[in-house]
């Protein structure tokens, strides 16, 4: 009795068809991309100083609190007039002597902050803060920084600190980036970003 073979079945193209299933895959598909706040952590002190003492006008508290309710020095702001307070705050200028700023062009009230190198904005949030307020009020208080640079940028160089920026980095940029790159270090230190962010914390503020 002669013996029957079993079917065979050709598999060749089968990986033909997976690889262009796969190909089809990686072109059709969307790559969500997170998204979050670009910082560069500031570098380790060379001196710690625990008894560091910083005047509490020199402090200009934010909490945002589980409900994602915004209190600037303990009341209740809209995220609209962060901005504001914070240049407010930062702008004030209210030292004298060693501590005067002459480019702050505050109200200079002597209960606010000294100097932009001494203001520093302390952020506290709740660990139950929506993500996306705690991006917007970052976002307010950086744009804060940035109106201040601009300004003193387009008084001193005739350009704002945010084109020095996008001008350093561009790769075809003709002039002179160390001198450029000079420049937005001082404009930098006249208005230093003092952010300081507190563990969350999840009692009620």
């Amino acid at each position: 009795m002669a013996r029957r073979l079993a079917p065979e079945v050709n598999a060749g193209s089968m990986a033909d068809i997976a690889f262009l299933l796969l190909i089809f895959f990686l072109v059709s598909t969307t790559i969500e991309t997170d998204y979050g706040i670009s910082r560069r952590l500031p570098p380790l002190p060379e001196e710690i100083k625990p008894d560091a003492f910083v005047k509490e006008k020199n402090l200009f508290r934010v909490e945002l609190n589980q409900v994602n309710e915004l209190f600037v020095e303990k009341k209740p702001l809209r995220l609209e007039q962060l901005k504001a307070a914070a240049i407010a705050f930062l702008d004030n200028g209210g030292g004298v002597a060693t501590e005067y700023c002459g480019y702050c062009k505050g109200t200079r009230d002597p209960k606010s902050s000294d100097n932009p190198n001494k203001a520093i904005i302390s952020l506290i949030n709740s660990r139950e803060t929506n993500y996306e307020a705690y991006i917007a009020v970052q976002n307010e208080l950086i744009s804060a920084y940035n109106e201040l640079r601009n300004r003193e940028a387009v008084r001193i160089y005739g350009v704002s600190f945010t084109e020095m920026k996008a001008q350093l980095k561009d790769v075809n940029h003709s002039g002179d980036k160390t001198k450029l790159r000079e420049r937005i270090k001082e404009i930098q230190s006249m208005y230093p970003e003092k952010l300081s962010e507190a563990e969350p914390v999840t009692a009620e503020l």
